[in-house]
């Protein structure tokens, strides 16, 4: 049901096709975020018409409003949302890490404070799954815990070898066939906290891998070497998801170095706040230039927002603090990001990623291609076995 077939590869970089119950879908892939079960300002049938192909739904919000037992009435997210593809859900571990002091963690799951009404919450390892299974995704998350940046290397050991004894109880009582339980690998910016993270997740053989604890506070230069590190380490044969990350610089590192899918709430985030991504990097259309250009946001993008208005209308709309704006820029954001997974899979398939991504960081940053991102790329045109 799970099937992972990998199509073409160039260096580390892979495009596959992988199998759900709700349909196949094509990696490398981004996949929007639709934390309370809505990608925010976006609907299913524009989600479908700008290429996505599966929506990550969130653990924690869903069971504290509207209740995962509402959700499951409907069929599952897919008869909830009216998205008719796939979901993959997450575990409620990030989430956990965020509420800070509102949280205490032992052995037996995490105890918080409810953002909405202050109630105490008991989330554990079989709650999670639980929830999961109800929420119907076709991928869900091992409960894990996802510790902070900076933490100290005795916690940060701690914390990975507590999330080893949590996916095994997440595996004990996990009960649908249909769903594909990934495991998450931690180990925070450190190399042999990862390797000890490794040794005692891919035993699990679980039908995907997640790397986790990165895109927390680190900077790109700590973070890719511990990227490349881990994802040279997973099953050639199994999706490799790199957890919350979505800059377009980010994607097309990840991709080079092998890793499957991303998710990030960034480009819509990115959208509301009045910035459209482009090839040359980041559009401000809060600023002056643009409520005086006829063009396009992006003139090679195939989007609703790109085809029918102009850089001015949507500046204008901006300022005017009217709806559709940010629901425009939203929409190209995804888009931009789909389209750039779209444009990395055909170079692979032609054999040509590593001279794309190349002229693609050229242009993206305007010649000045920092040494984290060469470092990347250098790493995936390797295809040694790591030591």
């Amino acid at each position: 049901m799970f099937e992972f077939e990998i199509q073409h590869r160039d260096g580390r970089a892979r495009v596959a096709t992988f199998q759900t119950p709700h349909g196949q879908v094509q990696t490398p892939m981004f996949m929007p975020v639709g934390t309370q079960g809505t990608v925010k300002g976006i609907s299913p049938q524009e989600l479908l018409e700008i290429g996505s192909q599966m929506i990550l739904g969130n653990t924690y919000h869903l069971m504290l409003r509207p209740g995962e037992q509402l959700v499951a009435a409907h069929g599952g997210l897919p008869g909830f949302t009216a998205y008719p593809g796939p979901f993959l859900t997450d575990s409620g571990g990030f989430q956990v890490m965020s509420l800070g002091h509102m949280r205490k963690i032992n052995e037996e799951g995490v105890t918080f404070k409810s953002h909405l009404d202050g109630s105490m919450v008991l989330l554990t390892p079989e709650r999670s799954i639980g929830v999961q299974e109800a929420l119907g995704a076709d991928v869900i998350m091992a409960f894990d815990e996802c510790p902070p940046y900076p933490a100290e290397r005795d916690y940060i050991q701690q914390s990975l070898e507590r999330t080893i004894r949590w996916l095994e109880r997440c595996q004990a009582v996990k009960s649908r066939e249909d769903q594909a339980l990934f495991a998450i690998v931690q180990g925070g910016v450190h190399q042999d906290l990862r390797q000890h993270s490794l040794d005692l997740t891919l035993p699990f053989g679980t039908p995907g891998f997640a790397i986790g604890g990165l895109a927390v506070g680190e900077s790109k230069e700590e973070m890719y070497p511990a990227v490349a590190f881990t994802a040279a380490r997973l099953p050639e044969g199994k999706p490799r998801y790199l957890m919350g990350v979505g800059h377009p610089e980010d994607l097309i590192a990840g991709i080079a170095l092998g890793v499957d899918m991303f998710d990030c709430v960034y480009p819509t985030r990115t959208g509301r706040f009045g910035y459209a991504l482009t090839d040359e990097g980041r559009l401000n259309l809060n600023s002056s230039a643009p409520r005086r250009q006829l063009e396009p946001i992006d003139p090679e993008c195939d989007c609703y927002a790109c085809r029918h208005y102009t850089r001015a209308y949507l500046a204008h709309l901006l300022r005017a603090e009217e709806m559709l704006a940010p629901r425009m820029l939203s929409l190209h954001n995804l888009r931009y990001l789909h389209r750039l997974v779209e444009r990395a899979s055909r170079a692979i398939a032609a054999g040509t990623f590593q001279q794309w991504a190349q002229v693609w960081a050229e242009r993206y940053f305007q010649q000045a291609v920092p040494a984290w991102f060469q470092a990347a790329l250098a790493a995936g045109a390797s295809v040694e076995a790591p030591a």
